[in-house]
């Protein structure tokens, strides 16, 4: 019996086979340049996004620090007046924020009492001497009791020109002064001073209306 013995390889099938695993290896090198590629991409991206990123904290933190500054600011060009304990024929007047310095202002009164607006040069302040006769009157026509009960209101809008950190502003508001009125038999009534209390922003070109609006709220006609 004779044996089947392998066939030797042929020169032909081992350039083949050499030609197979070149391509194999090839192949294998662009898999790798091409992940490498890849990698390198990513890299890049992750980069950009870590760079945006910081950027846009740094943006969003210095936003913030503008919004706060403009609040602040906002803050401190808004004027708002209270009455210091200064007995009951005087109010007076002070910034409620520290950084403010009141210059000058001007008050005026509701057209009803027929008085002259009240101006104050570097001591704000509110004095019942400037409308006492005229309000009494007034009353006394309107048939208002002869005594509060309670705290009264008087409508007035002031004017006050400010200084902030050396800058100039200005405040037109209007306020209620809240007052008591007490009768005596011989001496007629008395007015005392209380406080007073802000009820709107106003307009200077409409800032008597809307005085005479509220007076009218406060002291209907009969």
């Amino acid at each position: 019996m004779s044996e089947d013995l392998p066939r030797p390889t042929t020169p032909a099938n081992a350039d083949v086979n050499t030609e197979e695993r070149a391509a194999e290896a090839a192949a294998i090198r662009r898999r790798w340049i091409t992940l490498g590629e890849v990698l390198a991409v990513v890299a890049i991206i992750i980069s950009a996004l870590t760079l945006w990123n910081s950027w846009s904290e740094r943006s969003d933190s210095k936003a913030v620090k503008n919004a706060d500054a403009q609040r602040a600011s906002a803050r401190a060009a808004t004027l708002v007046l209270l009455a210091a304990d200064s007995g009951e024929r005087a109010l007076v007047l002070k910034p409620a924020a520290a950084e403010q310095s009141v210059q000058s202002q001007k008050i005026l009164f509701p057209t009803a009492l027929d008085i002259a607006p009240a101006e104050t040069t570097g001591e704000p302040r509110i004095e019942a001497g400037w409308f006492e006769g005229a309000l009494k009157k007034t009353r006394e026509a309107a048939h208002l009791p002869d005594n509060s009960r309670g705290d009264e209101r008087l409508p007035v809008v002031v004017t006050t020109r400010f200084l902030v950190d050396g800058e100039a502003h200005q405040d037109v508001a209007l306020y209620d002064i809240g007052y008591t009125i007490s009768g005596r038999l011989l001496a007629g009534h008395s007015v005392k001073l209380r406080g007073i209390s802000l009820v709107s922003r106003v307009k200077s070109d409409n800032a008597q209306a809307r005085l005479d609006s509220r007076w009218r709220e406060l002291i209907p006609s009969k």
